[in-house]
């Protein structure tokens, strides 16, 4: 393909998925107000156990526009999550536009296992939001308030979950392009440490807040993760040797008996 005919596989690729993602706003659109309650839990919970500094924690709004965007922001969270089987085939479809038989099985393995870990990185982030939100709340002084807009406070919630989300999908990505041989462990290993910086680069843009712990609260999973799918890789790769000795070995003897 030219490079006019990547730019166009892009930005159909886009178009399919930005379309899906919508629609799956769509019922992100109509679950607002549970889907706002969950999300808001953290700090509910917390007030309801210390009730002695409720009134000092507040989520609230600023400017008259606010509450609509909030609702348009979930509603695109939504979609992004419901739609994840799509826009993630469309992901890897780009890099691999002509898939051969093993490359298509590849890819429906990529999938099965892609959509179940992303929803497992979304999941543990709202685990990990109960536990996090409690300990920030707890640095609030005594005497003082703690007023934040419900928008930044949601945009926080968001981007964990999703910043999670897209980070227990490295492994299925690196085992992938293993296993069509496009990227051997070896490569992966001798780049460990650029690895390693990219990834704590990518934990600190994906968290909301600036602080060093949420940085850590990503970064050394998704590090773990990379080395674990250097051993699954390396793994594999033994296997495929392992399987071509022995059809080497096969054919030898065919021949020899021939």
């Amino acid at each position: 393909m030219s490079l006019g005919e990547h730019f166009r596989e892009l930005k159909r690729r886009l178009i399919i998925s930005a379309v899906a993602i919508a629609a799956g706003g769509v019922v992100g659109w109509l679950v607002y107000g549970p889907l706002l309650a969950l999300l808001r839990g953290p700090v509910d919970t917390y007030k309801r156990v210390h009730p002695d500094r409720a009134p000092d924690i507040q989520l609230t709004f600023t400017g008259l526009a606010a509450p609509f965007s909030l609702h348009l922001s979930l509603a695109i969270f939504t979609g992004i999550i419901l739609t994840s089987p799509i826009w993630l085939f469309q992901v890897w479809a780009f890099i691999l536009p002509g898939l051969n038989r093993k490359e298509k099985r590849i890819s429906r393995s990529f999938i099965a296992a892609g959509v179940p870990l992303f929803l497992a990185g979304i999941a543990l982030a709202h685990y990990s939001l109960q536990i996090v939100i409690p300990v920030l709340l707890n640095f609030t002084p005594k005497g003082a308030a703690n007023f934040q807009t419900l928008t930044d406070y949601i945009s926080f919630v968001t981007r964990f979950s999703l910043g999670f989300g897209f980070a227990f999908l490295l492994p299925v990505f690196l085992v992938a392009l293993n296993m069509i041989g496009l990227l051997p462990s070896s490569a992966m290993l001798k780049a460990w440490r650029v690895a390693v910086f990219l990834i704590f680069v990518f934990a600190a843009m994906m968290m909301p807040s600036p602080d060093p712990y949420s940085m850590m609260l990503l970064a050394i999973p998704l590090t773990v993760l990379f080395f674990g799918a250097i051993g699954v890789s390396r793994l594999l790769e033994r296997k495929r040797r392992r399987s071509r000795a022995d059809w080497l070995e096969t054919s030898d003897d065919e021949a020899s008996a021939l």
